[in-house]
């Protein structure tokens, strides 16, 4: 099973960039809650600031914020805790 460890970021190519800005946009105030990942998702971080950690709990988390292109796998299983309000580019494969 993935954990956050597997998570990928990392600063976008100028192709990516481009490319995220046709996806859909998805915003979202601060808060907690859990999330499962059936589906790879890419995401291109606008805004905000947010801290991934893993379900069941390890003590490992991962944190991102704007200018950020992240890679989730499938099967993750975690807690989102947005920080400050996120806005991302999102595509799920």
């Amino acid at each position: 099973m993935p954990t956050v460890s597997d998570i990928i970021i990392r600063k976008p190519t100028a192709a990516e960039s481009q490319q995220a800005a046709s996806w859909p946009i998805w915003t979202h105030k601060a808060d907690k809650f859990d999330w499962e990942y059936n589906e790879i998702e890419k995401c291109l971080i606008l805004e905000g600031k947010v801290t991934i950690f893993d379900r069941p709990a390890t003590g490992n988390s991962v944190s991102f914020g704007p200018g950020d292109y992240v890679v989730f796998p499938v099967g993750l299983k975690c807690v989102w805790h947005i920080i400050e309000a996120v806005k991302k580019h999102y595509k799920f494969e």
